[in-house]
């Protein structure tokens, strides 16, 4: 057997692992979806980060770094900023809604018609996203096993799929948080061997090839750096707005109180500032090195850039380190997928089969039954996406990306985002603003063209890089004008509610200004059983990770995997020290 293949497996084996260890914590839909709402801030920090990471971040985005420098750091700083808001106001507040899933919330704020409106409306965002995640999966395993790109996918999703349904929260978000462990470990590596490799960060920067109109910072295939600047910008919106609403305020549903769910938005936006710095210096080295990877990989035509950091992994790091980093891609896209698999099964079961076909008659086991079979629907659907996307030769991941979030993602968080300020709005202003961001989707997306653009600006003829920019500005321009526009002016029409409905509306308001605390024994006996459980994992993954150094290698690169195993190991331990030995003694005195 393969040596990658190997270790792929290896790892597969901890996170069954984890899935077994933590099934005696799932017995409920609020266990099965957010964790009970009783999870420590580590763990919820980590699952909010991975949400957004996966493969995609090392083809999609890692081909954009080797085409463009700096220009794909701008998302994910914008990122970093989101994660930031959401320490500083949103995170707590999100937790304080008290619900186990996000359409709740929508259904107390909006009222009923909103909340069937939400759930049928939420799910293909998410649905295409996983397809586009487990798309960049399926690259980089194609690419390392040779195998042929629908094959993977079906294998890849199927594998995906697996894992997913038979988790169940506890064991998603403690996976995820090994998997940002050994990620950060991994990458942390690879961009010390980049830098050593290319004389040092000023010399990998200087390196970096860029045409006669370009920059390291704003990239190539740019004629006004007045486009760049416009796009970062509403990037910085459009990744605030996504990060801070209501719909993905699931986030934080899990975390045990609102002190937890803050400190985890701020372990969130550490992480995710830190590599901004780190994830793509193996691609910047290797475009300084003038790797041709067209050529490199000639089945893989315009998409060939997405391998740009599977080569440097093949090309420059020690045998087996291949194996390692796909293995922590594997489980990081699973984990990303959960959000079009367990999320979407969990707004349809508990806010369409239990309020509309079942009418609040289901057992607690009867649902949790229909949230699996329902997973592995959307499962299926993910997987025939990511085939479709596939043969989308032409687009890039990157372009992908960037499209799903500007023209269907965003405008659906509009209302969510606003409604929690605006107060005296009538429900239909929120089914109202889905509509009207669909029509500004549908006309940016198939009425406005390059020609339009240049002929009503005055300018020349733009690039491809150009029009991809200025398309995902302009979709995001529409919907600040005409989306939240439409919201706010629906106040206008505004009419006091039912008694019903405005008791939900003050539950909704009252809930996120009533700060939430978990601090009794039984907590306290469950954080030290996260801690001790996930702690122990976690250091014999470290330990395994350390004996690769056996392998043959020279010795700089033995000397990477126990740097590698050090790290995760260490973190482990310190989760082992972090338990609460007077947890147990409180307990006893308690009982006498």
């Amino acid at each position: 057997m393969d040596l990658n293949t190997t270790i792929v497996g290896i790892y597969f084996l901890f996170l069954i692992a984890i899935g077994w260890m933590f099934r005696t914590f799932t017995s409920t839909t609020s266990d099965y979806f957010r964790g009970g709402g009783n999870m420590l801030w580590w763990m919820v920090g980590a699952t909010a980060f991975m949400t957004q990471f996966s493969a995609w971040t090392f083809t999609g985005a890692a081909g954009k770094a080797y085409n463009d420098g700096f220009a794909v750091a701008v998302i994910f700083l914008a990122n970093a900023f989101g994660y930031f808001m959401n320490f500083a106001y949103f995170a707590p507040k999100f937790r304080q809604l008290r619900v186990v899933t996000v359409i709740e919330a929508i259904r107390m704020r909006f009222g009923a018609t909103n909340e069937q409106v939400f759930t049928w409306s939420s799910m293909p965002n998410s649905v295409v996203s996983a397809g586009v995640w487990l798309n960049a999966l399926a690259i980089i395993a194609s690419g390392i096993f040779g195998f042929d790109m629908t094959m993977t996918i079906w294998i890849t999703g199927l594998v995906v799929l697996a894992m997913s349904v038979t988790g169940g929260s506890w064991a998603v978000i403690a996976s995820d948080f090994m998997q940002m462990v050994i990620i950060m470990a991994v990458t942390i590596t690879c961009a010390v061997v980049a830098v050593v490799q290319g004389g040092g960060v000023t010399e990998v920067i200087n390196n970096f090839p860029v045409g006669d109109s370009g920059s390291f910072i704003a990239g190539n295939n740019l004629n006004y750096l007045s486009i760049f600047s416009i796009w970062a910008f509403f990037i910085f919106v459009k990744q605030f707005s996504i990060t801070n609403n209501m719909l993905n305020s699931y986030r934080y549903l899990a975390a045990k109180d609102s002190k937890n769910a803050k400190k985890a938005a701020l372990l969130a936006c550490v992480l995710m500032l830190g590599g901004v710095f780190i994830w793509f210096m193996p691609s910047w080295y290797i475009a300084g090195q003038g790797v041709d990877l067209a050529a490199a990989y000639p089945d893989a035509g315009s998409k060939a850039g997405d391998f740009a950091y599977l080569y440097f992994v093949q090309e420059y790091m020690p045998a087996g380190m291949v194996g390692l980093l796909v293995a922590a891609m594997f489980a990081a896209t699973m984990s990303s997928m959960d959000s079009g698999l367990n999320r979407n099964s969990g707004i349809f079961v508990k806010n369409f089969y239990e309020t509309v076909v079942r009418k609040g008659q289901a057992s607690e086991k009867e649902l949790v039954t229909v949230s699996k079979i329902t997973s592995t629907v959307f499962g299926i659907l993910i997987i025939l996406i990511a085939q479709f996307i596939n043969s989308l030769k032409g687009l890039s991941l990157f372009d992908t990306m960037m499209y799903v979030g500007a023209l269907i993602g965003f405008p659906m968080t509009i209302p969510a985002f606003l409604g929690f300020f605006i107060k005296k709005t009538p429900d239909w202003a929120g089914w109202g603003t889905l509509i009207v961001g669909g029509i500004v989707s549908y006309v940016v997306g198939f009425v406005i063209n390059a020609d339009m653009v240049s002929h009503a600006f005055g300018l020349e003829e733009l690039t491809k890089r150009e029009w991809s920019d200025v398309k995902v500005a302009i979709g995001l321009v529409g919907h600040i004008v005409f989306t939240g526009g439409f919201f706010v002016l629906s106040t206008l029409f505004y009419k006091p509610l039912t008694d019903e409905r405005q008791a939900d509306v003050d539950k909704f308001f009252g809930n996120l200004a009533t700060p939430l605390v978990a601090e009794s024994v039984a907590q306290q006996k469950l954080d030290n059983k996260q801690r001790q459980m996930l702690g122990k994992l976690i250091a014999v993954a470290g330990v395994f990770i350390m004996f690769m150094a056996v392998l043959t290698n020279p010795m700089w690169g033995r000397l990477v995997f126990i740097l590698c195993g050090a790290i995760v190991s260490g973190v482990g331990m310190l989760l082992v020290k972090a338990v609460d030995s007077s947890v147990d003694s409180l307990e006893e005195s308690v009982a006498k």
